[in-house]
């Protein structure tokens, strides 16, 4: 009996000691499951923070392709080309983010793929200003070279008007003039003598003897003589055989006698034989013009009774 009595108090005891690690193993579970759950919450916290933090740099990436866009600046294939890609990648990583949970790798790759999107972004936005500035200055170089040629061509338009004037003074102070001139008539014997005359009945031709004034601007050369002569009615006298026109002071004329003259201005006398297609003469006063170079020489007359 005594025997008895002695062990069931430690028997008792083993069973509250088994008691207490079993209730100790279960609260050590409970700690563990709930530290657990706390830190598999915090990780799912990350995440969505992540992910949401990875948007924002997203919008604002495309934001800053956007307005680097709208600079109007004419890109190249090249640009354009990678324009495309960066708005392409963004969204893809779109897409990515959108997903309800990322895993971890998943998640670390999304944020790799916006880090060299945000490099890529970075470097595409500095070449873009610097495209900007490479047009503003071809800009202004060819609004320069635009003021330059307007002022060069303004110039040359200047030049050319100026050219013109001397030109037309040139060739105004090129003409030839009568220094002076004397016109006598002149009736013809059977035996061909000349006998000058004053009478009209008797007379056949006429000689213009004249000199040129001294000219040092003038061509020392061969210069055609156009002669016009008026009845004293005024009507201009023409050979049938012989008529023709030239110009003289911007009008067409017609002529009554060409000939030519060697100007060498030296004072050399000149004389203009001239016979009378239509004879004879009649009385009163004849003018006689004398053309060269596209201008008048000089007017002179002589009369007959």
């Amino acid at each position: 009996m005594e025997n008895q009595s002695g062990q069931t108090p430690k028997k008792n005891s083993n069973v509250i000691y088994f008691l207490i690690v079993v209730v100790l193993a279960l609260l050590g579970t409970d700690v563990y499951l709930y530290l657990q759950k706390n830190k598999s919450d915090t990780k799912i916290v990350y995440q969505d923070d992540e992910r949401n933090r990875l948007k924002i740099e997203l919008d604002s990436l495309e934001a800053q392709i956007e307005q680097v866009n709208t600079g109007k600046a004419k890109m190249s294939a090249a640009m354009k080309a990678k324009n495309d890609s960066l708005e392409s990648k963004i969204k893809v990583l779109r897409v990515q983010l959108a997903k309800g949970k990322l895993t971890h790798a998943e998640l670390a790759k999304a944020q790799e793929d916006v880090k060299q999107l945000r490099y890529f972004v970075t470097k595409y936005t500095a070449d873009i200003e610097e495209l900007k500035k490479q047009n503003t200055t071809l800009s202004n170089e060819r609004d320069t070279l635009k003021t330059n040629l307007a002022s060069t061509t303004e110039k040359a338009t200047t030049l050319e008007k100026q050219n013109q004037d001397l030109d037309s003074k040139v060739k105004i102070a090129s003409v030839l003039k009568l220094a002076n001139a004397d016109i006598v008539a002149y009736k013809i014997k059977n035996s061909g003598k000349e006998v000058d005359v004053t009478r009209a009945s008797p007379a056949k031709k006429i000689k213009i003897n004249f000199t040129v004034a001294e000219n040092n601007v003038a061509e020392k050369r061969l210069h055609d003589v156009y002669l016009r002569i008026l009845d004293p009615t005024g009507n201009l006298i023409t050979d049938p055989k012989d008529a023709g026109t030239f110009s003289s002071d911007g009008q067409d004329l017609q002529y009554t006698y060409k000939t030519s003259i060697d100007f060498k201005n030296d004072g050399t006398g000149y004389t203009i034989d001239w016979i009378n297609p239509t004879p004879p003469f009649q009385k009163g006063t004849y003018t006689v013009l004398l053309y060269t170079d596209g201008s008048t020489m000089g007017k002179t007359s002589f009369s007959l009774k």
